[in-house]
């Protein structure tokens, strides 16, 4: 169950919230990913806790100095208490996290390469079950309060929508980072209550049928995404960077150079941290510029959440 309008606390909520997924990731690192049907052995094994909407939660709260709200979902299950005590040592409000009885908590297995590349499946279980009903009986002061509102694909997508229009309509700044993007082929692509969206090239090329190969096409990209209804579009672009149009403007933010351990949790340290930066009043450039920062350091890092940096660490590498 979610807290309702009634039980819910009077104490302030924060200026940024996060709804989406929680999973635990199941990591096989090795020298190269296996092809369909293929073994691949000698890799390294570990446990870590994972799930877009976690990832960003925690990614915001490392990055910035207020707590942060997050809305999800976790099973009845070992996994789910596990996962709830780790995050409840993060900077994070979890009364918005509904358990579900007679559910498992979600779970991902990733592969990961020896350049730092991935493949993940994902078993949805727990995060499957937040429905527009469940946002309905939450109060109004935690799509009122935030000044960002931040969410992913990996819950259900009127869900998603849902929590995007609400927040929309009470004045908050909303970002969609559409992964996995394959959940919004399926039927019309519409953005009105979307701020900013923030897919991968990968990501961006499904939605858009735009072969990305460069800043142009890139862009071309982002326009077909603001036709569709968002007014922002940062279109991350891995180790070249991300293209920004806001409006009618057009911007490039260099990728920063390191070596790179596992790409698991970039786009989640990106988004993150740049809706941390939105809510503190940067501008959309140099928020990406900001989140740049959070991502070139996690990728330097095995593990999702265990690579995300904190906000002292980000401003030392600035």
């Amino acid at each position: 169950m979610l807290p309702s309008q009634s039980s819910t606390s009077r104490t302030q909520l924060s200026a940024l919230t996060v709804l989406g997924s929680i999973n635990v990731d199941l990591v096989v690192q090795g020298g190269r990913l296996p092809g369909p049907g293929e073994t691949v052995t000698g890799g390294r094994f570990y446990r870590a806790n994972g799930g877009k909407g976690a990832n960003q939660a925690v990614a915001a709260a490392r990055a910035g100095h207020d707590t942060v709200s997050f809305v999800a979902a976790v099973g009845d299950d070992d996994v789910g208490r596990d996962v709830l005590a780790e995050l409840g040592r993060e900077n994070l409000d979890l009364q918005f996290v509904k358990k579900c009885a007679g559910q498992s908590t979600g779970i991902a297995i990733i592969m990961v390469d020896g350049q730092g590349e991935n493949a993940i499946s994902v078993a949805s279980g727990a995060n499957s079950q937040l429905s527009v009903a469940d946002l309905s009986r939450l109060p109004d002061e935690l799509f009122k309060s935030p000044r960002v509102f931040l969410t992913c694909l990996e819950s259900p997508r009127d869900t998603v929508f849902a929590g995007l229009k609400r927040a929309r309509l009470n004045g908050a700044t909303t970002i969609l980072n559409p992964a996995p993007a394959d959940s919004l082929v399926d039927g019309p692509l519409l953005l009105e209550d979307v701020d900013v969206i923030t897919p991968n090239s990968v990501e961006a090329s499904q939605l858009t049928g735009e072969l990305i190969s460069d800043a142009d096409s890139a862009t071309k990209a982002a326009r077909i995404l603001q036709k569709a209804g968002c007014k922002s579009v940062i279109i991350t672009l891995g180790a070249a960077g991300c293209v920004i149009v806001d409006g009618d403007t057009t911007g490039y933010v260099k990728a920063v150079n390191v070596d790179r351990v596992d790409t698991t949790a970039a786009g989640d340290a990106f988004n993150g941290a740049l809706a941390v930066a939105l809510c503190e009043g940067h501008s959309l450039t140099e928020s990406a510029q900001f989140a740049n920062m959070a991502a070139a350091i996690a990728v330097t890092r095995s593990g999702a959440q265990p690579s995300l940096p904190s906000r002292g660490e980000i401003d030392a590498f600035v």
